[in-house]
């Protein structure tokens, strides 16, 4: 598994490792050390057993001794916790009650109802019904506030609590009132189903006069590869000779279905990526196995700074390999592979077993987990260490920082207002009262804020409480407890507070300013009220930065002088 942000091995070590002079050398000086060697195993296995000793007084003594009730269960799952993440953040025990979760990470299944849930102001509301499945077939809308749930008030739960309580066996049944604003309050009674969400939320003809498709991939659960086949075939009947495939945001899952994408695309028998460990268990090569779906058609993948891991293996092979053009911003730099380990008690251990390279020889791993500062940070791996390789035409590529884009296309950071409306549920909250108010909004991607909408909008959020700091206001909050600590804030106490009235945001004014940015999300919102996951994949095409730069590249001769162009190195 590469799972949902070490240092950097050097190439001629690697090559080492894989000589057969090297390999023969390493058994004659184990042969000939063997005494040493023995010495240092069992050095290492008294000092394992010393510390188990330690570790299982000190929790009897603590569980007995400790002056208030210290619930020993969740202490040595502090512990646990503590532990792993000295290591890396992937690292992970996964108790048997968290085994659903973990289900639902590497499959993408589940049993419940098929919708998600938010919590605002101590209430729960569906935010968003998965299309097809039950919450959505029985009509019930986003926005709709979830009362009970199988005679259990929902009232000031978590929703981790009400998820847990939605959730079941496929084929069971749990009853579920809800209460749409303004109305009175409805009893569903829903069949549980097996919810499956998709890898491939969206697929579509997005520039159907010069034959360009696109391919929305969210995950890589056992499904990945077969969905995106699914997708291909199902574009190319519609005529797509031009494809492009977006990992934006997808932070990765399973290898070998990284590996079945990349085949999808290469012919067979190609090198995709290897792991390698600490044990030889973990030395493996992962290649194409099968013949391509299409291993000529003009490729674009989209990626961005949460483009992580399994994406970095499609994206950075396909790279490497000069197949597919990489669109957008640098990912961000998940070289490691996990592998769980079975526990007792239905437990597992996701552990961190190997880093992975992929056809060039690099690995993308940017945060060195085994080297922290004072303050126990990690360290990026240094600028100097950088190493440069060659993808298959001699263009440069580096490690120890991701996959950078061949075309680099930023997308622009929403404005902080954005935030402050989004974090009090505002946009929530109005296309809620809009959907209530408007039986139907037209095609999703023809959808637009039209100044009415937008002044309704405005008035709406006026009155409102919501808060955000711009990053200057940020800077001079700094600056203001810098002047406290060397007292130099009482003596320019009046300029200070005139400077602060200034820079604090204008709310009002913002909302003019930043209108674009807000219609963004605006929209995006009001037409999943109708067209849910679809609409708002079209929704948000159609202004969609990267996808215009992707569909721009596919349609001129830039593709081609990408792909073959030899830059100069860094």
């Amino acid at each position: 598994m590469v799972t949902t942000p070490s240092p950097k091995h050097l190439r001629n070590m690697d090559k080492q490792k894989k000589a057969p002079k090297w390999k023969l050398w390493l058994m004659g000086a184990a042969i000939v050390s063997g005494g040493a060697f023995t010495i240092s195993a069992a050095d290492s296995y008294f000092e394992i057993s010393k510390n188990l000793e330690i570790f299982t007084e000190l929790y009897k003594e603590l569980n007995i001794y400790y002056v208030d009730d210290t619930q020993p269960g969740k202490l040595m799952k502090t512990g646990i916790d503590a532990m792993l993440n000295s290591l890396d953040p992937y690292t992970q025990y996964i108790p048997e009650s968290d085994m659903e979760d973990y289900r639902f990470m590497t499959t993408g299944q589940y049993g419940g109802i098929g919708a998600l849930i938010k919590r605002s102001n101590d209430r729960v509301f569906v935010s968003d019904p998965y299309e097809g499945y039950p919450a959505m077939k029985a009509g019930i809308w986003a926005g709709d506030e979830i009362v009970e749930v199988d005679g259990r008030r929902i009232a000031g739960m978590e929703t981790d609590e009400v998820s847990k309580l939605l959730k079941g066996q496929a084929g069971s049944t749990v009853k579920v009132i809800t209460q749409r604003q303004g109305m009175e309050p409805v009893t569903h009674t829903l069949t549980r189903e097996e919810i499956k969400i998709p890898d491939v939320p969206y697929k579509g003809m997005i520039d159907p006069s010069n034959k360009v498709g696109y391919i929305k991939l969210n995950s890589f659960t056992q499904t990945a590869a077969q969905e995106v086949r699914s997708a291909m075939k199902d574009l190319k009947d519609q005529g797509a000779s031009k494809m492009i495939l977006d990992l934006r945001g997808n932070g990765g899952g399973l290898l070998r279905e990284a590996v079945n994408i990349v085949n999808l695309y290469v012919p067979k028998n190609e090198l995709v990526v290897e792991t390698r460990g600490k044990i030889p268990e973990w030395d493996k090569t992962y290649k194409t196995l099968s013949e391509p779906l299409d291993a000529e058609i003009p490729l674009v993948v989209l990626v961005d700074g949460q483009s992580a891991s399994a994406s970095e293996i499609v994206s950075g092979a396909l790279q490497d390999l000069d197949r597919a053009v990489i669109v957008g911003e640098r990912t961000f730099g998940k070289g490691l592979v996990q592998q769980t380990r079975d526990l007792y008690y239905n437990s597992k251990l996701k552990v961190t077993v190997a880093k992975y390279y992929i056809p060039s020889g690099r690995c993308i791993q940017k945060l060195d987990y085994s080297h922290r500062d004072s303050l126990g940070k990690v360290e990026e791996v240094k600028a100097e260490a950088i190493a440069e390789f060659k993808t298959r035409n001699g263009r440069p590529v580096f490690d120890g920082r991701g996959i950078l884009p061949d075309v680099e296309v930023m997308d622009p950071e929403l404005a902080k207002v954005v935030g402050g409306l989004y974090a009090k549920d505002l946009f929530f909250e109005f296309a809620t009262r809009y959907r209530l108010a408007h039986a139907e909004i037209g095609p999703a991607e023809e959808f637009r804020v039209s100044d009415a909408l937008y002044q309704e909008f405005v008035d709406f959020v006026k009155d409102k409480s919501f808060e955000y700091d711009t990053e200057t206001l940020e800077a001079f909050k700094k600056l203001e407890e810098a002047a406290k600590k060397e007292r130099y804030y009482d003596h320019a106490k009046a300029q200070m507070e005139a400077l602060h009235a200034e820079l604090a945001p204008d709310r009002m004014e913002e909302l003019t300013r930043f209108r674009t940015d807000i219609e963004e999300v605006l929209r995006n919102e009001i037409v999943g009220r109708y067209y849910f996951q679809t609409g708002r994949a079209k929704a948000a095409l159609a202004t969609d930065p990267s996808v215009k730069a992707a569909v721009d590249l596919l349609n001129g001769p830039e593709y081609a002088k990408v792909l073959t162009t030899v830059k100069p190195g860094k």
